[in-house]
């Protein structure tokens, strides 16, 4: 989603682009700011009593004296303004809102059926972040942007599902634009994985500028992230790898229609009618194969090895085209830990080339039930308080004086 630049109170790029040195949290003194910026101190104190009258600032404790008068310091207020997270799945919604610092100050979770159709879900999000932000005694009003992820192909700049295979009735449908109905804030929409690819991403020991995210559940996608940046596609479809063709899938057919796609044979709901038919009737879904796994049933076992190695087949053809430095497995099916992975490491490690896998970590996510909350917010935020997010909101909202207390120094 983009926002077109344009003059306004904050004097287009100014006090916007200063308020970026300050999105950290980390008091600042009008020094300080002036020296990062080469402004004077004087157009420094001008843009940031804009920010101020934002709401988005305000006066820190004082800082460290060299002599003289206490230098007078501005921070970000964190819970001036939040950011509402939305991670939808095939079974589950999760929701989370957050401050300015990406702390969550309220979450929920509840089951979900996603094939209900977008009226029916949606107003079930609305109702349940209205009872969060109750409870926070906050309002829609202070929803400063929301992100969402949908387990399906997105079109990132309209926010409409592209023919999702799991989601009968949202194709097409204005997901931002059901949102403007209710609250005045930007609504940005992405597929889960790509969030989640985000979110893991965002919670690295170190950093890293090539990554993928492989979320194994109720279907199989990848979020890619190469040179820092996340990579959507020209169709917001790339990591689909769920409908690739593997071998043990000849003769299986997909629900997309096609024959031997990778999520037909190795996802949880398939994993789970493959032990059903091997006589384990009470298997559901993929939480009871795991459960399975977790207590050391040997066909279930088997049958999560052989997902792994599937799953593996198309990763060594990824990590051939892409190269990532890491890839971490989430999504329901990666509880079933080593035996899930040491099955992509027997195919990855025998099939790819020796360079791209010597210094290739293969791990279990580590914020796998988290990482579509943290990547939604990421996206929220991202967007709310760049330059152009903060000349929007300067735009919505027109300029009142501040009080003379709260004027930063």
């Amino acid at each position: 989603m983009h926002v077109a630049r344009s003059t306004n109170a904050l004097g287009g790029t100014g006090a916007s682009d200063l308020f970026q040195l300050l999105r950290d949290g980390v008091p600042k003194s009008r020094t300080e700011l002036a020296a990062l910026t080469g402004l004077a101190r004087s157009t420094v104190n001008d843009r940031l009593s804009a920010l101020a009258q934002l709401g988005l600032i305000g006066p820190a404790t004082a800082g460290a004296s060299t002599g003289g008068r206490p230098p007078r310091r501005v921070a970000l207020l964190p819970d001036a303004r939040l950011a509402l997270a939305v991670d939808l799945g095939a079974s589950h919604v999760r929701l989370a809102v957050v401050n300015l610092l990406n702390a969550q100050l309220n979450t929920y979770e509840e089951p979900l059926d996603i094939a209900s159709g977008p009226e029916a879900v949606l107003t079930q999000v609305m109702r349940r972040a209205d009872e969060l932000l109750v409870e926070l005694s906050r309002s829609r009003e202070d929803v400063m942007a929301v992100g969402i992820g949908l387990p399906g192909p997105v079109h990132f700049e309209t926010g409409r599902p592209a023919r999702p295979p799991i989601m009968p009735g949202w194709d097409g449908f204005d997901v931002p634009g059901w949102f403007h109905q209710h609250l005045a804030a930007p609504v940005l929409v992405d597929n889960d994985v790509n969030l989640m690819a985000l979110g893991e991403h965002s919670r690295l020991a170190r950093p890293v500028e090539h990554f993928l995210f492989v979320k194994v559940a109720t279907g199989i996608g990848a979020g890619i992230i190469s040179g820092g940046r996340l990579q959507r596609g020209a169709q917001g479809i790339a990591g689909d790898i769920g409908h690739v063709r593997v071998r043990s899938g000849d003769g299986v057919y997909c629900h997309c229609g096609n024959e031997g796609c990778l999520e037909a044979v190795a996802s949880g709901s398939r994993l789970a009618d493959r032990l059903r038919r091997a006589g384990r009737q009470d298997v559901i879904g993929g939480r009871d194969v795991v459960s399975l796994v977790d207590s050391g049933d040997l066909e279930a076992i088997r049958a999560v090895r052989q997902a792994g190695r599937d799953l593996g087949e198309v990763l060594a053809a990824s990590i051939s085209f892409l190269n990532p430095e890491v890839i971490a497995v989430g999504g329901r099916m990666a509880g079933a830990g080593e035996h899930l992975l040491a099955g992509v490491r027997e195919v990855v490690y025998q099939r790819a080339m020796p360079l791209a896998t010597q210094r290739l970590d293969i791990h279990t996510a580590t914020q796998s039930r988290n990482a579509g909350l943290l990547g939604a917010s990421l996206l929220a935020l991202h967007h709310a308080l760049s330059p152009e997010g903060i000349d929007a909101l300067a735009e919505a909202k027109p300029a009142e004086t501040t009080p003379a207390e709260t004027t930063p120094a």
